[in-house]
């Protein structure tokens, strides 16, 4: 490719849902790549697949021509690297495509949870401006004719008003590297890294946050038992994942467990990584040989857990806003009619 940037969550899913299907149906890695590049039709796609296939031409394994691409993340080569000597490697891509498909479902709720926040701080913020910049002053002027002038509240409102007024280039400075800081947070690694730092220890996304961990944690670790991959170096693979400190600390004590002796469901509720519930559900798992599709469901638990949280903060965040600007609308517009019904009745 072009450019080597990283694949989507989404695309990474779309790329193994229709790999996984050519695979299961006994199509080799070369067959694979010329069946998928004679249905794409983006351009940057095209590239990435015959990119692949003529490096499997060449004899290279299906993983390595993965890693040459450079568009995939360590997880993802070495998930199918297990998946090629176990002989599982369908099965790997299948449970890739889910990964990244329950992956790009949270990025998208996130998305939408935050959508409706800052639209409304946006709004806030220029309900303000214009009633502090453009309606304060004609209020002024009404008070000037009635020969006084705004004090207190109204008073302070009115030159910050006059300030907006006669700094506007600044603001707008201040506006533009605003929105720098956006984009940098939002599509810059280290700025994505600050700002999820963030949020995972924010109060109100604090929660979210942890349940979303859990859900990396158990989907990574499945992938990686049904790859032939062994509990405990799955956990150094899931620690990767799950992208939470707190969670990675939990891992590690969960692997100490291990060393000292313990069983994986043992150390998993010594851990608290889980409930003591799906810890039991993850020792019947290993018991009855599933352990995977265990982890799989309580994944699917805890990414229902997620909705409901983001659903819970929305319905904090909504009304709360509404309210704050309610009331700092009000608190503007009372400071200036107050004083002027008293100027009025003082007149009548």
């Amino acid at each position: 490719m072009a450019k080597q940037k990283t694949l989507s969550n989404e695309e990474i899913a779309s790329f193994f849902r229709q790999t996984s299907m050519l695979f299961t149906a006994g199509i080799g890695p070369r067959d694979a790549m010329q069946i998928l590049l004679n249905d794409s039709k983006n351009v940057s796609g095209r590239e990435l697949i015959t990119q692949i296939r003529d490096i499997c031409r060449k004899g290279e394994p299906f993983s390595v021509a993965l890693k040459e691409t450079g568009v995939f993340p360590d997880y993802v080569i070495n998930m199918i690297s297990l998946g090629e000597e176990s002989g599982k490697t369908d099965t790997c891509m299948n449970a890739l495509a889910e990964f990244y498909e329950k992956e790009a479902a949270i990025a998208e709720s996130l998305r939408g949870a935050l959508t409706y926040p800052v639209v409304m701080l946006i709004m806030m913020l220029i309900v303000i401006i214009v009633l502090v910049a453009k309606v304060m002053p004609i209020f002024q002027q009404v008070f000037v004719e009635l020969g006084t002038d705004m004090t207190g509240i109204a008073g302070s409102l009115l030159k910050i008003g006059q300030t907006l007024n006669n700094s506007s280039i600044v603001f707008l400075i201040i506006f533009g590297v605003l929105v720098v800081i956006y984009v940098v947070a939002n599509h810059t690694k280290q700025g994505k890294k600050i700002s999820h730092n963030f949020l995972v220890h924010f109060p109100l996304t604090k929660g979210f946050y942890e349940s979303v961990a859990c859900e990396r944690f158990a989907s990574s670790l499945a992938i990686a038992i049904s790859s032939g991959m062994d509990t405990y170096s799955g956990l150094d693979m899931a620690k990767n994942m799950v992208e939470h400190p707190k969670m990675s600390e939990k891992i590690d004590v969960c692997k100490e467990k291990i060393r000292e002796g313990s069983n994986f469901s043992e150390a998993l509720s010594a851990s608290e990584i889980f409930s003591n519930l799906y810890s039991q559900m993850v020792s019947v798992g290993f018991t009855s040989g599933n352990p995977d599709t265990v982890l799989l469901q309580i994944a699917d638990a805890y990414e229902k857990q997620s909705s409901k949280k983001i659903q819970s903060i929305l319905s904090i965040l909504e009304p709360t806003l509404v309210i704050v600007l309610s009331l700092i609308v009000g608190m503007i517009l009372l400071s200036v009619i107050l004083p002027l019904m008293g100027i009025m009745s003082s007149i009548g």
